[in-house]
């Protein structure tokens, strides 16, 4: 399950602009070894804008799992703002998904997000503070179900350097989620990014994934062999 906020990063602020990108990756992590897709959109408005991304994971008989899609997983999300130079926006976010070990809990994230930025927005970070609601998200003593409020902390970045030919990108993530391998209240997640853009279409780079608590592991690092078409 990953979360990528680039195309939102590389566009925040220039109201004009559309991204849309599909992200081909090569997990090379321990027991992964796997490819993933990721389609994503970010569209401005006047009244705010819309993002949103899809993951697909394609697994393969050396993990013990059937070859084909053995993960599903979405985003979307709206900002509000009432001027251009707002720089505090409203936001309502969704995720749900599905995988081989079971469904991915619906999710409903209401808060807000601020953003920084520099004049030609080489360098910018939105941070952004979210309540959490999760269907049957809380696992009890008697292993019944019941939704959990919660809360969601999030850092996006995106930094642009030799005329935009080198790109770090990324987010970070905390967040409260209880969890079916055990009472690990408190997650961590953070997939840095970094792109060499052969021209305005074609990027070639890696990413490395950080989490400590995300599904059944205490602390992974996940690094890939990541090519990106922006259209």
């Amino acid at each position: 399950m990953k979360k990528f906020f680039v195309a939102l990063m590389l566009f925040l602020g220039l109201g004009s602009l559309y991204s849309q990108n599909l992200q081909l990756h090569y997990d090379f992590g321990e027991d992964r070894q796997m490819f993933t897709t990721t389609v994503e959109m970010f569209k401005p408005d006047k009244m705010g804008s819309t993002f949103f991304f899809i993951d697909l994971d394609y697994d393969t008989d050396k993990r013990g799992v059937d070859n084909g899609v053995s993960l599903a997983y979405m985003e979307i999300a709206r900002s509000f703002k009432w001027t251009q130079t707002q720089k505090l926006e409203p936001r309502v976010e969704f995720n749900s998904g599905n995988a081989y070990f079971g469904a991915i809990k619906n999710a409903w994230l209401v808060g807000a997000q601020y953003t920084f930025n520099n004049a030609d927005f080489s360098k910018i970070l939105t941070l952004q503070a979210n309540l959490k609601h999760i269907k049957d998200g809380k696992i009890n003593e008697d292993f019944s179900e019941e939704n959990l409020v919660g809360f969601q902390i999030t850092a996006v970045w995106g930094l642009h350097f030799a005329d935009r030919k080198i790109s770090v990108t990324g987010f970070a993530d905390f967040w409260r989620e209880d969890t079916y391998f055990g009472d690990k209240e408190f997650v961590f997640l953070t997939e840095p990014q970094f792109w060499y853009n052969f021209n305005k279409n074609l990027s070639l780079g890696t990413e490395i994934e950080l989490s400590s608590n995300f599904v059944d592991n205490d602390f992974i690092i996940n690094p890939t062999l990541a090519a990106k078409w922006t259209f």
